[in-house]
């Protein structure tokens, strides 16, 4: 960020999106989330409401699971579900049959693609990035709706291919033959 009037911006943007996702769902879930609480909280000085009243449920969520939203950290709260020790989103995905594989990190690191997006504005970085962050998302939330009980799927569930169905042609690395490659042909039942 270039000044610090847009992080304070993006901290209050956050806490205000936070407060509408509280006051409306059931389950808020993700990969690491008290650490994203953890770093709305050290980037303000003056905390938004709902980050406090965030970062506080989600460290009681195991003394009171019945309290809505519930609070689903897919690295903390999926144990129950895993024989692998590992508590990478990637690795709980594997272990849970779920494909999530990511073809956009093959020859490159994430570090470099943000790069190549900031310092080049090279929209195919741009597109990689955002179907990374989609997949995580994506991911996070099956793990999430099967900790919940919510539910299951058979094994193999192939995320990339969910996210081609649902996109479409919204993004032009979708048909990349580096996607399209791993999608293979659909398993008949």
């Amino acid at each position: 960020m270039d000044h610090a009037g847009q992080r304070d911006e993006l901290v209050d943007s956050a806490g205000a999106a936070l407060a509408c996702v509280m006051e409306h769902a059931s389950i808020i879930a993700g990969h690491q989330l008290c650490s994203d609480l953890a770093v709305l909280s050290r980037t303000s000085g003056d905390r938004p409401p709902a980050v406090v009243a965030a970062s506080g449920a989600w460290r009681r969520r195991k003394q009171h699971p019945a309290d809505r939203p519930r609070f689903i950290d897919t690295r903390y709260d999926t144990s129950q579900l895993l024989t692998c020790q590992s508590r990478r989103l990637v690795d709980i995905c594997a272990d849970l049959q779920l494909d999530v594989t990511q073809p956009e990190l093959r020859s490159t690191s994430m570090t470099a693609l943000h790069r190549r997006w900031l310092e080049h504005r090279d929209i195919s970085a741009r597109e990689q990035i955002t179907v990374l962050n989609l997949r995580h998302s994506l991911s996070t939330a099956i793990v999430a709706a099967r900790a919940a009980g919510l539910g299951w799927w058979q094994p193999g569930l192939h995320v990339n291919r969910l996210l081609a169905s649902g996109l479409g042609s919204e993004f032009d690395w979708l048909t990349d033959p580096r996607f399209t490659a791993l999608l293979g042909e659909p398993d008949v039942a």
